[in-house]
């Protein structure tokens, strides 16, 4: 492993010398993830971009995308576009990126089941902030506010997550 993987445990996100506090999904971890089962995938999964919202926080990397209002991530496996970031109006399933709260203010992208989706197999795997300290979530990595900064100010396009089947 290299020292810029980020590697789950049971304690906690390890990256870059640090156990850091962070919650997974409420289905736990599975090697057989499917849409809507709260699990959180294992593997080696890359990590393929940053979102921020510019009315909220200052970009945390060159090379972060902002999050506009009207920008969406689908999460229906019928449409063509499932699991990548689409515009409003979509006819399909989505979830919308720009969040009255405060989840999404900073998002990591990871390659699960990106970029050629399998039907199915679950959308959106990211790492996020949390609701609270050991809130699950519906399958992402969620942190605290000041954690989710550090690990943005600090990661590479193309880091390793890896997760362990437990």
């Amino acid at each position: 492993m290299a020292s810029s993987d980020l590697v789950l445990t049971p304690a906690g996100l390890r990256f870059r010398g640090r156990t850091l506090p962070c919650s997974i999904g409420k289905g736990g971890i599975t090697d057989a993830k499917r849409e809507g089962d709260g699990a959180t995938p294992a593997g080696a999964h890359r990590i393929t971009g940053m979102l921020y919202r510019p009315d909220r926080i200052p970009p945390p990397q060159p090379w972060a995308v902002p999050i506009y209002p009207g920008d969406l991530w689908s999460d229906d496996s019928d449409d063509l576009a499932y699991n990548h970031m689409v515009r409003a109006p979509h006819p399909y399933g989505h979830e919308r990126l720009r969040r009255a709260d405060p989840l999404y203010d900073l998002v990591l992208l990871t390659d699960w089941n990106w970029p050629y989706a399998t039907k199915g197999r679950g959308s959106a795997i990211f790492l996020h902030q949390w609701r609270r300290p050991g809130y699950p979530t519906e399958g992402c990595l969620a942190f605290s506010r000041q954690t989710l900064q550090w690990i943005a100010a600090r990661i590479r396009p193309d880091a390793r997550l890896i997760i362990r089947s437990r």
